[in-house]
Formats: C-alpha cells, structure tokens, sequence
C-alpha cells in the first residue's frame, strides 16, 4: 500500500500545479489585454488645438479698448438709445466691448453725460422728454404754445416719429419748418381757437403780386426790410462754379492717349532676339 500512494499522491500535485499554471495564464491575458488597448490608444495622435478660435473676435475687441475715448462713450450711448435697456458694466462689455469699469475717463463721461442715467449699478438711455406714447406726446406739445423742437422727442422712444406724424396728420400737431433751426418745430393745433377765413379777393390779390426772377434780388429786398432769407443764392453760385471750374481743369489735365491708326508703322526693333537664329 505505501508503494502505491506515492504514485497516486505524484499525480495528484501535477493536477494542482497543472491547474495553477492554467488560472495564473488566464489572470496574465486578462491584464494584458487592457493594457494592449491603453497602449494603442495612447498611439492615437490627439487633435491639434488651435492657438485661438476668436482671432478676428480678440482683434477687434483690442481696437475698441485702443480707441478714443470719445469714440468708446459713443459707442455705448448708441448701445443705449437702440436697445432702450440698463446695462451693467459687465453687460456694455459683453454687447459693445467697451470695458466701462477699467476706463475711468469713460466711466466719468458717461455718468455725467445728459443723455445717460445712471443707478449706482446699470446704465440707461435718458431722454430729454419722458414720454412713451402718442397721447404723452400730444399732451406735451400743448404745453409749449411756442414750439418745441422735433429733435428733443424723436429720440423719447423708438416710434416717436411716427407717432408725431400720425398727430400731425389727424391735424393735433403742425410740423414747420424754422429758418434758424435745422429741425422742425412742433406746434399744437388748439381746436378752441377760432378759424380764420381768408376772403378770395385777398387771396387774388396776393397770387397777382410779381416776384423777380433772380433769387438773389428776391433776397436782398428781404433783408432791406429787415428779413433773414432762408437761402443765399450768391454764395451757392460762387460754390458750383468753383466746382465747375476744378471740374474744367482736371478734364484738361487728362492727356488723351494716341491711337494705333492704319499709318502708324509697327516694328520689331524692341525685340531683336526674335532674329537671331534666322538666316539670310
């Protein structure tokens, strides 16, 4: 019994070793693998990174920052009048690059400004008039019997002028037109004042008058009486023909280039390597 147990038991530990190095084999497989799958996608080439996206976006935000002053309160006060909105400082940056809060002198500007309002936290258009709507502009414009000037409300809000037109067309408002303005001046049309009539044989009258021709006289017999004409007829001659004669010299200055008529001879002189292997 003892000679056969040896055998038996030498057979039963090749089973063991036969079966540890086959669970030791499969645990290596299993490690290599990912590690084979890390190494290949370490291989991949990564995407190439652009050293900036927003070139032309940068670049511009730089010209504004190095523009005037002048130019940066500007360009926030249009941001203002067309949106109709408050902007923080961070805002103003963020929609027209303007960096407020770095920039003293346009932080003082704009605060101070007239057209600008300003919390203590945002920024916002201010209007001379404030006023919203059609009903508020016609109830201003009867306030000045005297006139107020078109440009102080077209900018109250974004239909102003519409809404002014619309008046003046329901005849609430009249829009004229001032010789030493450049706008017009809005007048109310106050119903309770009484209509006058012209007769017709004044209106006759006054269609038969004769004016001179010459605009030029029409002006000076305003100002003999005390009258600022509207046009200067004088001046306006001397401009056009100041342009009329740089116009003359500049035409005479062009030379006119000849013309390769039938009797012009054309030769090959200019080009003597064309003949140089020719013969006679």
């Amino acid at each position: 019994m003892g000679l056969q147990e040896g055998p038996d038991r030498f057979k039963k530990q090749q089973g063991q070793c036969q079966s540890t190095r086959i669970s030791i084999a499969s645990n290596n497989r299993a490690t290599e693998t990912p590690k084979a799958v890390s190494a290949a996608a370490a291989r991949v080439p990564a995407p190439s990174v652009k050293f900036s996206d927003n070139t032309e976006r940068l670049q511009h935000i730089h010209s504004i920052r190095n523009a005037p002053d002048g130019a940066q309160v500007k360009r926030v006060i249009d941001l203002l009048l067309k949106t109709r909105q408050a902007f923080t400082p961070e805002g103003i940056y963020e929609n027209c690059s303007v960096d407020v809060n770095h920039n003293e002198t346009v932080f003082k500007c704009l605060t101070d400004n007239p057209k600008v309002h300003y919390d203590g936290k945002c920024f916002s258009y201010k209007s001379k008039h404030a006023v919203k709507d059609r009903s508020q502009v016609l109830s201003l414009v009867q306030k000045f019997p005297e006139g107020i000037p078109v440009i102080d409300l077209k900018d109250a809000y974004p239909s102003a002028m519409e809404d002014l037109q619309a008046l003046k067309a329901a005849g609430d408002i009249w829009l004229l037109s001032s010789f030493n303005a450049q706008e017009d001046i809005a007048y109310p049309n106050d119903p309770k004042l009484p209509r006058i009539k012209v007769d017709d044989a004044l209106k006759k009258c006054f269609r038969k008058i004769e004016l001179p021709s010459n605009m030029v006289d029409i002006e000076k017999y305003l100002e003999k009486n005390g009258m600022k004409p509207a046009t200067d007829s004088a001046r306006r001659s001397v401009m056009v023909q100041s342009l009329v004669g740089s116009s003359n010299c500049k035409e005479k200055k062009k030379k006119k280039k000849p013309e390769i008529s039938k009797r012009t001879k054309l030769t090959n002189a200019h080009l003597p390597e064309l003949f140089e292997n020719w013969k006679n």
